[in-house]
């Protein structure tokens, strides 16, 4: 499977896709590879990164065509909303994006960082409320994998805030578009 995850830098995409890796390899025991870009800023400048996981040996390490694309920016969903596979899946930040409807992909739209901020009170863990609406989309890693490797990387003191972040990711995935 190939995920994008894109935004500005801040948003934690980066963290995200390093969690997702560890997740395949360190506890599910599948490949993967994880690859980041962004921009010369910080923060706020595009990010993105990129993860492919198998069962196999992964023989590319970029994404060629995803199968799911984080947006997490307008500009996210501008640039790479037309790399995705017509079956693959664009999820959405809806605090955030605007959808054109010019994709064939099936489109989530789900409100992130409003989740993070108004009811977890942390914007900054917007990025593992995503990952938590990943991991229960696309099963790519087991909830229990992900769990293991959120708790591994984030800063110490967070992973309480984090995992509780993930949980409500997971719990945002099966709601309405419209809820939240």
């Amino acid at each position: 499977m190939q995920l994008r995850l894109a935004g500005t830098g801040g948003q934690g995409q980066i963290l995200a896709g390093i969690i997702l890796a560890d997740a395949a390899v360190a506890y599910d025991g599948k490949y993967a590879t994880q690859s980041q870009s962004y921009g010369p800023e910080s923060r706020g400048g595009a990010s993105r990164a990129e993860v492919v996981v198998s069962d196999e040996p992964v023989d590319y390490p970029k994404v060629i065509e995803a199968d799911l694309l984080l947006c997490m920016s307008q500009e996210a969903y501008d640039k790479y909303a037309d790399e995705v596979k017509d079956d693959g899946t664009i999820l959405i930040d809806s605090t955030l994006v605007d959808v054109d409807g010019k994709v064939d992909s099936r489109i989530v739209p789900r409100p992130i960082t409003a989740v993070a901020r108004d009811e977890l009170g942390r914007a900054i863990v917007a990025n593992v409320v995503a990952l938590g609406i990943i991991v229960e989309l696309t099963s790519v890693v087991s909830p229990e994998a992900a769990r293991e490797a959120v708790a591994a990387r984030v800063p110490p003191g967070t992973q309480e805030a984090n995992l509780e972040a993930f949980e409500r990711g997971r719990r945002l995935a099966q709601e309405s578009p419209t809820a939240g």
